[in-house]
């Protein structure tokens, strides 16, 4: 046993055991980190015979254990030729096939750099992964979480649809993010505890998506907060080479490494790749009947729109294929996106209808079918598109359904590619019987159906519209009547276009940056089949004007198109009434003394409620008022040019902001009528004072407070003693007239109220006195008690008998 005093202040044996063998395994530690560092930078990353096992790399033991674990053996091409440059710190532009196994290429890096650096969760933020889609960034984080489990990192994930305060607790811990840019730009701009001043690396996957239009502000506000001095990694099936790109994101003489740059084609030669050259009105005939013929399968199915995924699963639902149905788009709760892409992988057998939003990146196990039913935008699409089958060396098969008009230029594009298509025909026999009829009659009798529908062909027309290659894409070669009625509409919507824009970054807007785009252009188009005259410059269009303009399809009733077509006799507007204002408000003295001298003479009336009766000879320009509401310098006059306007001097809330910059007001402690002045000092003012003014003002205001706290003592004590003088009196009046010989009686409950005692007291000789808060007794109460007095107690049973005789007798 050790000594006392040593059990007290010294360190025990254990103790000293305990922190001998915690710096022996630190000394440890740090000779694996030198001997590893020694092997990365012995390490020939330009060999010609590059590294085929996880093995012969030099990785930690961590990440070898990690990686058997996850049954990660044999390097893949992309991985092998990748991973030592990436480890000697250099920045990398890899470009590979789909499939070919490039989240472990940059994902093995990050944990090894960090690993020899010997980061700890106190440095911050080590290595950014960004993504262009969720369902991809969700990915790469399951991938890191399996890989890196004996590491001792923390990692977050960062993507839209989730709780950004959660999110932010978290932040702090993080050494490597994996996150979309829209989110991660949105912590870095308010997050307080995020740290990425001290980052090491960036990774980009599917870089040419993420440096796109659609990215390309976010990524430039990103760049801006990281540091200069980091290694940066792009990786994607189609690699940008573009110089501007990389002086952006300041890379240090990069390394490109592309696997398929001298292959023959840059899909994987396990893919079937096939073309059907099929009308735009047959194209959902030939999906229904494919789904008819695959029942078994996994297919993925891609449309240019996400209102097109929507109305085809509605459709196909209802029409029962015999296949279980899933739709995935951006419009959909994160949530629901998550749970669909677990569902269809796990599942053997599922039609999957998606956007591009799962065309990059996602690997769904063992899919057999991609079907394009709509054409890529161009071929980068369309190899990432297929890419979601034939992965890691399985087969997989690909379609896509070609109009005549589009065969020639999407074939041309794709051989720039080195994509090469086989054509292939639809067998008559296996063709089922058109669903155009069916899908008709499903739309007369769902109105919510027929909508969807009319939205996909808005979608679809300007889909194709807004596309660049217009010599592939040119809508005067569709046929968009029959498009229509395919899917199950009685004609074609009429569609209105924005011209200049552009396809990429139209795509990636937002819903209300487009629909403030379409409003503030001055240029229209319409379709061939005739519509909208356009929008003179300078005119205003409001939310009515483009309700009374719809012509589509009935969905309007039948008075309001009457209203449309008939004209007024005398040629002027329907209802032009000339605006007038009434009087009726207490806060609009000014409007009134501004109103018209016609105004009408009920004044009780509201402005917004008035009736005014349509006049052929009243001129039909509108009046305009300008009223000002406030007397203050600052008031902006508030114009009444519109009925929202008019509207608005019916309401005192909305009236506040027009009515100048208010003041405080000052209750005092034994008031409650407010006093109009300022309730704060200005600093001038307080500091002319000298220093102790603060001190002095505090002071005065204690000893004020201080003595009317003594006067309203006073008071509360003289209102106790008064309260316990009539106590005492009370009690000497009780006494006195006990001694007296006066009896007490008891006062009945519910005839009558006493003092605080609920007792009386009644001399025997002499009437007692009516209490002060005693209530009158009813007559018939008083009258009854008398009779009970009087009436005698009846003692035998002849008393009893004579009562009751009486009683029948006066009856």
């Amino acid at each position: 046993m050790a000594p006392q005093g040593q059990r007290r202040g010294g360190k025990g044996p254990r103790a000293e055991g305990f922190q001998k063998s915690k710096s022996l395994k630190r000394k440890r530690e740090e000779e694996d980190v030198d001997a590893l560092s020694q092997r990365v930078a012995d390490h020939d990353s330009k060999s010609s015979s590059p590294p085929e096992n996880f093995v012969d790399v030099p990785l930690s033991q961590a990440t070898q254990d990690g990686l058997s674990a996850s049954h990660f053996k044999t390097l893949t091409t992309i991985q092998s030729r990748t991973i030592p440059l990436a480890l000697q710190e250099a920045d990398i532009l890899g470009a590979a096939k789909t499939g070919s196994g490039k989240t472990l290429a940059f994902l093995i890096p990050v944990l090894e750099n960090l690993y020899r650096k010997r980061w700890t969760n106190y440095d911050g933020v080590g290595a950014l992964i960004l993504s262009p889609t969720r369902e991809l960034a969700i990915q790469i984080f399951d991938v890191l979480r399996k890989v890196g489990r004996h590491h001792t990192f923390s990692a977050g994930l960062l993507i839209g649809g989730k709780s950004m305060q959660e999110e932010r607790e978290r932040l702090g811990r993080m050494n490597i993010l994996v996150a979309t840019p829209g989110r991660m730009l949105q912590h870095m701009d308010q997050t307080a505890d995020l740290d990425i001043g001290n980052l090491q690396m960036l990774i980009l996957d599917e870089a040419d998506r993420i440096m796109d239009m659609g990215f390309s502000k976010t990524i430039d506000a990103i760049v801006e907060h990281l540091p200069q001095e980091r290694q940066t990694l792009m990786f994607s099936a189609t690699q940008t080479k573009k110089v501007s790109d990389l002086a952006r994101l300041s890379l240090r003489e990069p390394e490109f490494v592309s696997v398929h740059e001298a292959a023959d084609s840059a899909t994987p030669s396990t893919l079937q790749q096939n073309y059907v050259v099929t009308p735009l009105p047959e194209k959902l005939d030939t999906l229904w009947s494919f789904i008819r013929a695959n029942v078994k399968k996994k297919i993925l199915v891609f449309f240019s729109s996400g209102k097109q995924v929507r109305f085809v699963y509605e459709a196909f639902r209802q029409l029962q294929p015999g296949i279980p149905l899933l739709h995935l788009h951006g419009r959909q709760k994160q949530s629901v996106r998550l749970d669909i892409t677990t569902k269809f992988s796990n599942t053997n057998s599922a039609c999957l209808f998606s956007t591009d939003v799962v065309a990059r990146g996602l690997d769904f196990p063992s899919v057999d079918w991609v079907v394009q039913v709509d054409c890529p935008e161009d071929a980068d699409t369309y190899i990432h598109r297929v890419g979601r089958t034939a992965r890691f060396g399985h087969d997989g098969r690909a379609v896509m359904f070609v109009d005549p008009s589009e065969e020639t230029g999407m074939l041309n594009a794709l051989e720039k590619k080195k994509v090469s298509l086989e054509k292939i025909n639809v067998r008559q026999k296996k063709m089922q019987q058109t669903i155009r009829n069916q899908l008709q009659n499903m739309c007369f009798k769902d109105p919510e159906l027929k909508y969807l529908g009319q939205k996909a062909f808005v979608s679809y027309v300007r889909s194709v519209h807004v596309q660049k290659d217009k010599a592939t894409f040119d809508l005067k070669k569709l046929n968009l009547e029959a498009f229509a009625a395919s899917l199950g509409l009685p004609g074609a919507p009429r569609v209105k276009f924005v011209k200049g824009e552009d396809a990429k970054a139209r795509k990636n807007a937002p819903r209300q940056l487009l629909a403030a785009l379409e409003g503030s252009d001055d240029d229209t188009d319409n379709t061939e089949e005739g519509g909208k005259p356009k929008k003179k410059k300078g005119e205003v269009r409001t939310k009515l004007d483009r309700m009374f303009e719809r012509r589509n399809q009935g969905v309007l009733a039948d008075h309001y198109n009457k209203l449309i077509d008939d004209e007024h006799e005398d040629g002027d507007d329907f209802l032009s009434v000339k605006r007038r204002f009434t009087a009726g408000d207490s806060d609009l003295d000014q409007a009134n003394n501004d109103s018209d001298a016609d105004s009408p003479s009920d004044s009780s009336q509201s402005p917004s409620k008035s009736k005014s009766k349509p006049n052929t000879n009243t001129n039909t320009t509108k009046e305009i008022k300008t009223l000002t509401l406030s007397t203050a310098p600052t008031a902006t006059p508030l114009t009444i040019d519109s009925h929202r306007r008019e509207k608005l001097l019916t309401s005192k809330k909305a009236l506040l902001k027009y009515k100048g910059k208010g003041s405080h007001l000052t209750f005092e402690s034994d008031s409650d009528t407010p006093k109009n002045k300022k309730a704060y000092r200005d600093e001038e003012s307080f500091t002319a004072g000298g220093k102790h003014a603060a001190q002095k003002e505090r002071s005065d205001y204690v000893a004020k407070e201080a003595e009317r706290a003594k006067v309203m003592d006073e008071v509360d004590k003289a209102v106790a003693r008064e309260k316990k003088r009539e106590k005492k009196a009370r009690q000497k009046e009780r006494e006195r007239a006990e001694r007296d010989g006066r009896g007490v009686e008891l006062v009945p409950y519910g005839e009558a109220e006493g003092d605080d005692d609920d007792l009386e007291m009644v001399g025997e000789d002499e009437e007692a006195p009516p209490p002060e808060r005693k209530r009158q007794k009813s007559k018939k109460t008083r009258h009854a008690a008398e009779d009970e007095r009087e009436q005698p107690q009846p003692e035998t049973l002849e008393d009893l008998e004579a009562i009751a005789s009486g009683l029948l007798a006066s009856s």
